[in-house]
């Protein structure tokens, strides 16, 4: 096979700031890979690198640089299964999607799953950080679209304020029965997580992403022990290689773990870390790490390979003004496959 590539930048804009508790987005740089067989040029394998600033270890505004360097690779003979990508996990997935998808026949069909043929993925809706009464007023909003679970960004407000926000949303007719997640990015000093989360427990919360900063898996393993919500792993498992996922699962022994597979370094990663976590019964579910459409596609079609119930967070098609075209609608909190 003579493969040639594309590498191209987009930088999207948001359609309005999205805030965590640990940085704000505008605008997200996004490179598109493109590759194909000189033989046969018409048909294309696309995917995406989109890593995150300030979490994502391969961010760099250079990095189509080491997109190029990893492609010339292959483009010269190497397998895929042996370049390096242990530092550039969103180039590993950008270069794996486009492989799978030329593999496919170049249709942005990277799995045959069930959700190509029309069965559609939970979904939780989720609200950013904002004005506290800009944010329960979001909240309803998506409970009257028909989402049955709800996540909210949370640890940058006074955190009075955030239970008395919760407490209201619990309040109001749409908020009553909404499944709640909640996701702190890290926020939460460690030795005051705990007696937080137990405020928030009175709010019949499902989860919680992320108490505290990654890294202390002592302090982590005694939250997940203790706390009266479970507790799921996301910036956790960031960098860990594949020699220490099972050590960290066994030590921290949370209920959940999220998968970002541009954040792991792409499906096969992804598909390790699910392996592990059924290993020792903790439950998982998948998250945008903020793809664009491209991106988010191919990921909403590996999900549909596994037979889960859980919500995922796949629900960010809409974020951008100027996205590329999408694969996929939402329906009443339902993600479909657009044929």
């Amino acid at each position: 096979m003579g493969l040639k590539y594309s590498v191209q930048l987009h930088k999207l804009k948001f359609n309005k700031p999205a805030k965590t508790s640990r940085n704000l987005f505008v605008e997200k740089p996004h490179w598109v890979v493109k590759l194909w067989d000189n033989q046969n040029p018409k048909i294309i394998g696309i995917g995406e690198a989109a890593p995150l600033e300030f979490l994502s270890p391969d961010y760099d505004e250079a990095l189509e640089n080491i997109i190029e360097s990893k492609l010339n690779q292959l483009v010269e003979g190497e397998k895929f299964e042996s370049l390096d990508f242990d530092e550039f996990p969103s180039v590993k997935f950008a270069i794996e999607s486009a492989h799978l998808d030329l593999e496919n026949g170049g249709k942005q069909i990277y799995f045959n799953s069930a959700y190509l043929k029309g069965k559609p993925i939970p979904i939780n809706g989720l609200v950013w950080m904002n004005d506290l009464d800009e944010m329960l007023k979001e909240a309803v909003a998506k409970a009257d679209l028909g989402f049955g679970c709800i996540k909210f960004k949370v640890g940058s407000h006074d955190f009075d304020a955030e239970c008395r926000f919760l407490e209201q949303f619990r309040n109001t007719q749409q908020g009553k029965n909404v499944t709640i997640r909640l996701d702190v990015n890290g926020a939460f000093l460690a030795d005051e997580a705990l007696e937080k989360l137990k405020e928030f427990s009175r709010f019949n919360v499902h989860s919680i992403e992320q108490p505290i900063k990654a890294g202390d898996w002592d302090y982590m393993a005694k939250i997940c022990k203790d706390s009266k919500i479970a507790i799921a792993l996301d910036e956790e498992l960031i960098s860990i290689k594949l020699s220490e996922r099972h050590n960290l699962l066994k030590h921290i022994l949370p209920q959940y773990i999220i998968i970002k597979p541009t954040l792991l370094g792409g499906f096969k990663e992804s598909d390790h870390w699910i392996l592990l976590a059924n290993k020792y019964k903790i439950g998982w579910w998948a998250t945008s790490a903020l793809e664009a459409n491209i991106g988010l596609n191919a990921i909403a079609q590996w999900v549909g390979k596994y037979n889960t119930i859980l919500p995922q967070g796949l629900g960010t098609g809409l974020l951008y003004q100027n996205n590329f075209e999408a694969k996929s609608e939402i329906k009443g909190g339902n993600l479909y496959f657009k044929k």
